[in-house]
């Protein structure tokens, strides 16, 4: 902030005001469209893009949580201290099969372990409650004869085994069924941690410890994750048709030669994780 400040040449009091007010601004506007509260519709969505792209069926996301880094509170003692040796607070979100945050919860105690925080933040009370409007459990594709089985979060180990919560086998419980569970499990995992990822890389505040306030640095973390929706959305995977025509000009026949790449690349990458399922 002191070096922003020399750059502009305002004071330093007025560049964090101007920061904390335009992080409420971006999430009280930007929250609605790219990242509303979940609806039934929406978890089907996930769902069906998520057997899409990674052949998991009846998954509506995966969650995990993320260690941000922070200056130690003042009289906090070890509240905020972790087992990595620094002081977080911890971002619990839930992201779908395109790497998009769909739920997030910021401000817990570095020191929880993600199994509590789950336990302790409104998302997770929600779904022990069964509060989340989930679908209605549905077949399995291939499995129409048998009973419906019900849509489900994908965790890794530090999350508790739940109704609609998976997580993946010990390791030491090594059979052959048991790895291929994992190894699918793992395919719908790693979205939640791709999604970290690429905002980390995106907002490189998030690199080094964030010297404010707690409450101020849950309002910043909240604007960086709807910003990251925001930038999925209009720079990533769900760029347009429409969008793509006006980048390149008007040529239909250039037009038609990219949607011909973009067909192909899709029938390829289906063909590739065909065989690495089988």
């Amino acid at each position: 902030m002191k070096a922003i400040s020399y750059y502009f040449l305002r004071g330093e009091t007025t560049v964090r005001n101007i920061v904390e007010t335009t992080s409420e601004s971006l999430w009280n506007v930007l929250q609605p469209l790219y990242m509303p509260v979940p609806t039934k519709e929406i978890w089907t969505n996930v769902a069906e893009r998520y057997q899409e792209l990674w052949n998991l069926p009846n998954c509506v996301g995966s969650i995990d949580g993320k260690h941000i880094r922070i200056k130690a509170p003042a009289n906090s003692g070890s509240a905020y201290y972790n087992y990595k040796g620094f002081f977080p607070i911890v971002l619990m979100a839930t992201a779908d099969a395109d790497g998009k945050f769909i739920t997030i919860d910021v401000g817990e105690y570095g020191r929880n372990s993600d199994g509590h925080v789950l336990k302790e933040c409104a998302f997770g009370q929600q779904l022990l409650q069964n509060k989340l409007d989930l679908p209605e459990p549905s077949t399995l594709p291939g499995e129409e004869n048998e009973s419906p089985y019900i849509y489900y979060f994908v965790g890794d180990e530090a999350f508790p085994l739940m109704n609609n919560l998976l997580r993946p086998y010990p390791r030491g419980q090594s059979t052959n069924a048991k790895r291929i569970f994992n190894y699918r499990l793992s395919r719908g995992r790693k979205s939640i941690e791709c999604a970290f990822g690429m905002m980390t890389s995106k907002f490189r505040i998030l690199e080094s410890p964030i010297c404010r306030k707690i409450e101020k640095v849950d309002v910043l973390v909240k604007a960086l994750c709807v910003l990251h929706n925001f930038i999925r959305t209009h720079d990533g995977i769900f760029s347009s048709s429409t969008d793509l025509q006006e980048s390149i000009g008007n040529s239909s026949e250039t037009h038609s030669q990219e949607i011909r790449y973009r067909q192909t690349d899709e029938e390829g990458f289906k063909s590739l994780t065909g065989s690495m399922v089988k």
